[in-house]
């Protein structure tokens, strides 16, 4: 299912927030947003973030300072952990192992590897 588009200021705020994250390796926080987009004020950020979460371009750990990312990107995390998933595999087929438990593990990462 394609995602709902993003209006011009969401599309202006991915921008921001994806050339912040390659120069500076961290999200933006709200109130340099606000300041960088001239927004007036904090809740006017959070209106564009939340929309832009909503329709899966970004996404943001609860609780957590700077956790804002581009859907699109994945973490370290989920990389480490495609990567293991793939070795299983590989592993368990030179094996010969259980058929059910592979498919299990391709259906795994398959779903990482969309996520």
């Amino acid at each position: 299912m394609p995602r709902e588009r993003a209006t011009k200021k969401q599309q202006e705020l991915l921008q921001f927030i994806g050339d912040f994250l390659k120069e500076h390796n961290y999200a933006p926080s709200y109130r340099e947003i606000m300041s960088a987009l001239g927004y007036k004020s904090v809740s006017t950020v959070a209106v564009h973030v939340d929309g832009l979460i909503a329709k899966g371009y970004l996404t943001k750990s609860d609780k957590s300072a700077r956790s804002i990312r581009l859907a699109s990107e994945r973490s370290d995390e989920q990389e480490s952990h495609l990567a293991w998933l793939q070795s299983e595999i590989a592993k368990k087929e030179a094996a010969g192992g259980n058929e059910q438990e592979v498919a299990v593990l391709r259906q795994a990462a398959e779903i990482l590897s969309k996520a």
